[in-house]
């Protein structure tokens, strides 16, 4: 999940500078944590077998609901329903990392409050960095609200594009002249403020490897910007429209940092519980006033955020932490377990109906999957009827 390319980055001060060009960037890719067993392999598959299967059914069912009749009444309640759904098996993945393959996920820097709206900007290390903001995300209570910049290519997974576009995630194509429009327009129609809203930012718009980083180097070095080991180059006009669409009704930004023990994973080692063996997350609030307003100053202002995590990340391959541990608690095991038997429970009752029941729910389901996969392929949302009548009958009285 990537945010938007744009063109490339722009100089700082507009001045090049003399920078010595690093040619072999940190990587911590030790030897895999935990031995492939076939226990962890049955155990992995049956988890995301589980948690995919109820997804489906979640959202045969209750989605025409929550995002169609509802949301022709209220955009605010639909959403906050929705939201609410989601969030309860979007939990099922911390419940998978922390306590099924017993990952240790270590927050430091600031413990920051519970807002409601925020633009959250992190490091892009690996191809599932996205997947653990969950647990910081699940830990504020606002999991269920938290929406991504997504590769649009994503868009065509079965199922999983239905959810991206019922949660009203942001699709792009990676060509600044699209995903200006396509992101500028997203963004507007969250600018009610009971909307709790965090969107997550991955400006690098890629995920990290020693070959990407070179590149970042030499395009570094060639327009004077500074030279980074551990991260790459922002992408800067993603970003900048997102703080320029959403600055004022923002609650807080967060500056995330994400590090990895002993080997950065993959999304199967996630799975399998092989890796990692510790997540560290380092946040830092970023306030309002603090952030320029100008583009310039905008892109000036966010390399330097990432030169800042380029030293975190160099500090932490020496000690092997962030600084200032703690302030996050641990999940509850007991809350994971009785939210796991309501989704499965859930699950059972509508696969029940579909499979043993009268054939209208049959029927039910198949009018489902064709109105999500329209939707879904059409990128439509339906508006509230009650504002539209509203607004016609405005027009009418000033006639």
């Amino acid at each position: 999940m990537n945010d938007s390319s744009g063109s490339q980055h722009q100089h700082v001060n507009g001045k090049p500078k003399q920078l010595q060009f690093v040619g072999s960037p940190i990587m911590n890719n030790g030897p895999k944590h935990r031995p492939l067993t076939p226990m962890r392999r049955f155990r992995g598959i049956a988890c995301v077998g589980t948690i995919l299967s109820t997804a489906f059914l979640l959202i045969v069912y209750i989605a025409p609901v929550t995002t169609f009749l509802v949301r022709l009444f209220s955009v605010h309640y639909s959403r906050k329903i929705t939201s609410f759904l989601f969030g309860m098996w979007l939990s099922l993945w911390p419940f998978l990392f922390e306590k099924i393959n017993k990952t240790k996920v270590v927050f430091s820097g600031e413990n920051v409050p519970p807002a409601k709206r925020v633009l959250l900007f992190a490091n892009h290390r690996t191809e599932v960095d996205w997947m653990y903001l969950w647990n910081l995300a699940l830990r504020k209570g606002q999991l269920g609200y938290i929406k991504y910049i997504l590769k649009s290519s994503l868009m065509k997974l079965p199922v999983l594009s239905w959810a991206f576009h019922l949660f009203e995630f942001i699709p792009v194509e990676r060509k600044w002249e699209i995903d200006e429009r396509i992101i500028q327009n997203r963004l507007s129609k969250f600018r009610d403020l009971r909307d709790p809203l965090w969107l997550a930012v991955f400006p690098e718009g890629t995920d990290y490897t020693q070959q990407k980083c070179i590149k970042s180097q030499e395009y570094a070095v060639e327009h004077g910007l500074p030279v980074l080991e551990n991260v790459l180059l922002p992408k800067t006009k993603g970003f900048i429209i997102c703080l320029e669409e959403l600055r004022s009704s923002l609650d807080a930004v967060y500056d995330v940092t994400m590090a990895y023990k002993h080997r950065q994973p993959d999304f199967l080692d996630n799975v399998y519980g092989i890796d990692p063996s510790e997540v560290h997350i380092h946040i830092r609030t970023v306030e309002l006033k603090n952030i320029p307003t100008s583009e310039d100053e905008v892109a000036d202002w966010i390399v330097e955020r990432f030169r800042q995590k380029d030293e975190l990340l160099s500090d932490f391959s020496i000690r092997g932490h962030f600084p200032d541990e703690g302030g996050e608690g641990d999940i509850s095991t007991l809350r994971c377990i009785a939210n796991f038997f309501a989704i499965v429970s859930l699950t059972g009752i509508f696969l029940y109906l579909t499979l043993f029941s009268s054939v209208w729910f049959k029927i039910y389901v198949v009018v489902s999957c064709v109105y999500l996969t329209v939707i879904t392929y059409y990128s439509i949302h339906p508006t509230e009827l009650m504002s539209s009548l509203r607004a016609k009958n405005d027009l009418y009285k000033m006639l």
